[in-house]
């Protein structure tokens, strides 16, 4: 593994790079850190694939402060942009949005191969999410960023319906906060959306089932990066 610097002026981002071969940007939940993906990333590099993480602004040993869902988003850009191109995007809860929010601009997401969302999509109930965060005491921490992400739902979930890209939903079972018609509505607006269940797991996927979310992150990563590596086709 290699420690990483992105310096983006304002703030300055740590990361980790592990493996070799195409990339996979991974992009921890609120609260936790990038090292919450080292198991993934260790299978990952056995199927072949780089894998790069980085500290969220505010957290672990990232500076700067995440207050907004434009900042991460802005800096989820920035990853992508310094990136080998064509990456696969993994984002479990607040980081599957702020990677959603980035690829609101076609020029990101013409980078990105295909989208993994963990344990999230966008526009849930806010209610809903207040009194899940309410029950395992995360809100009061995080309420500026709590409610500015959910003034953002219907702006994301139009974003989300509008991706040409493959995306994959991979859903906790007890204790995640999505339910099935969460699920259903995301899939009915947009046909690229396949699930994937984790009944092992709860919200933080990455951390309850690491080696079932890796397996499931290589194998549609190695899938749609080999589908962007074919020639185009050129009538005669």
């Amino acid at each position: 593994m290699t420690e990483i610097s992105l310096d983006l002026g304002e703030v300055t981002l740590r990361g980790t790079v592990a493996g070799a071969g195409p990339t996979v940007l991974l992009l921890h939940a609120g609260g936790e850190r990038r090292g919450v993906w080292s198991p993934v990333a260790a299978v990952l590099a056995r199927r072949g694939l780089r894998s790069v993480a980085f500290d969220l602004r505010g957290h672990g040993e990232s500076s700067g402060r995440a207050a907004t869902l434009r900042a991460l988003a802005d800096d989820v850009a920035e990853m992508i942009r310094r990136q080998p191109a064509p990456l696969v995007l993994v984002g479990a809860s607040i980081g599957g949005l702020a990677g959603l929010a980035a690829l609101a601009d076609p020029a990101i997401a013409d980078l990105v191969a295909g989208l993994v969302l963990v344990d999230v999509v966008p526009d849930l109930a806010p209610g809903r999410v207040r009194s899940w965060l309410d029950f395992h005491g995360l809100r009061d921490r995080h309420a500026l960023i709590v409610e500015d992400v959910l003034g953002s739902g219907s702006a994301l979930f139009a974003t989300a319906g509008a991706l040409d890209l493959p995306i994959l939903v991979v859903q906790g079972g007890p204790g995640s906060p999505l339910g099935e018609s969460d699920v259903l509505r995301f899939r009915a607006a947009n046909r690229h959306v396949t699930v994937a269940r984790v009944p092992a797991a709860g919200h933080l996927v990455a951390r309850d089932a690491p080696d079932e979310l890796a397996d499931l992150v290589s194998a549609h990563a190695r899938a749609w990066l080999k589908a962007e590596s074919k020639p185009a086709e050129y009538a005669e």
